[in-house]
């Protein structure tokens, strides 16, 4: 039995099904891809071998993939080979409902039940409540980090993650389970996702991303992928602190974030203040590695529209924003043309119905599927 000898066979079989489960939900959507199939031929036997490493904490993340994508924007992805996928969901599945009930309720992204139309709708919200239904001038400001996921510095971030795994293992910081988490999150946190890695595509793929935008461009010791699971968990366990500085220790109620993508709506007798507190909110980022992206900042009223997660939000109704009409209307078009599958026209179909743009919908679908939409 190795160096786990002492546990409990009960506890290994916990463990083993809670691999079982880890590996189910990272399946979903990659049961075309070669890295999950070839897992998936010997699933019982690899799930065991990853159990015994887990068990003996052996085990290491595996070297990925990377390549670049241009839409919505033209960005680094590094992908994780498939058996390092299910041990995201593990953790991800260890820790999420903890986490996800001490958030701020207003932090949108890589949450269950929330996401980008939850975060359009809570920005509207917000303007509506500031503003007493609109019957007095309020101002929006927002503002974005600076490369936020190639800026995260690794160390301060195990330290973040270790900190809120300590609070939730509290009174059992002995038991196998805390261990065997503590010691993930390390591995994967100060892992060097450069390292090793296979760049797919051409090197040439890479010449129009800025350096800020890219992990080989970064210092030792800082950013992390973007494409893991854990990442999207991390930088919401990373960024909770800025949510409470700026809720509590500032004082601000009408405010959300969607990753690095943040907002806040004042009433214009705040407006001055909330100006001052700008630096505030740059100072205390500078704490913690991070910094407001100089050109993303925005201040402007309800009544001139907020672009935000892909839409404008105007008062009393939301458009679809520019990015994403112009997505819409190329995969009508890709759909038609049968270079992508009808799910993609589904999804963008599904998410733009929400909006108040029926004419908008009329006209793609006609002029591009030539069929006649009722809604």
């Amino acid at each position: 039995m190795g160096d786990y000898a002492w546990l409990s066979q009960s506890y290994a079989n916990v463990l083993q099904d809670k691999l079982y489960i880890a590996y189910k939900e990272a399946r979903k959507g990659k049961r075309r891809t070669v890295n999950e199939q070839t897992f998936e031929v010997n699933a019982d036997k690899n799930l065991m071998l990853l159990k015994i490493d887990l068990l003996n904490r052996t085990f290491t993340p595996s070297r990925g993939t990377a390549h670049i994508i241009h839409k919505p924007v033209i960005r680094e992805i590094f992908a994780a080979p498939f058996r390092d996928r299910v041990v995201h969901h593990y953790i991800y599945d260890s820790v999420y409902d903890y986490l996800d009930n001490r958030f701020i309720y207003d932090s949108y992204s890589c949450r269950v039940g929330k996401g980008t139309l939850m975060g359009i709708r809570r920005l509207d919200y917000h303007i509506r409540a500031a503003s007493r239904n609109y019957a007095r001038k309020v101002y929006i400001l927002k503002l974005d980090l600076r490369g936020y996921f190639m800026s995260l510095p690794r160390k301060e971030l195990y330290e973040r993650a270790k900190w809120w795994l300590d609070k939730q293992y509290a009174g059992r910081l002995d038991s196998f389970e805390y261990r065997l988490l503590k010691y993930l999150w390390y591995q994967i946190i100060m892992d060097d996702p450069v390292r090793g890695v296979k760049r797919k595509g051409r090197l040439s793929d890479w010449d129009l991303l800025p350096d800020s935008k890219s992990l080989f461009c970064q210092p030792s010791g800082v950013g992390i992928v973007i494409g893991n699971l854990t990442s999207q968990l991390l930088s919401n366990i990373y960024l909770d602190m800025l949510d409470r500085f700026v809720v509590y220790d500032l004082g601000y109620k009408h405010y959300g974030r969607y990753v690095d993508d943040f907002f806040i709506v004042v009433t214009e007798e705040e407006l001055l203040q909330l100006m001052r507190d700008v630096k505030a909110i740059e100072m205390f980022l500078k704490t913690i590695g991070l910094t407001l992206h100089p050109r993303k900042r925005m201040v402007t009223t309800s009544d001139k529209g907020v672009p935000f997660l892909g839409a404008m939000i105007h008062q009393g109704y939301v458009l679809p924003g520019e990015r994403l009409k112009r997505n819409f209307r190329q995969a009508c078009m890709e759909v038609q043309a049968g270079a992508k599958d009808i799910q993609v026209f589904a999804s963008y179909l599904g998410h733009v119905k929400h909006f108040n743009k029926i004419r908008f919908l009329t006209e793609v679908l006609e002029e591009t599927i030539g069929m006649e939409y009722v809604w």
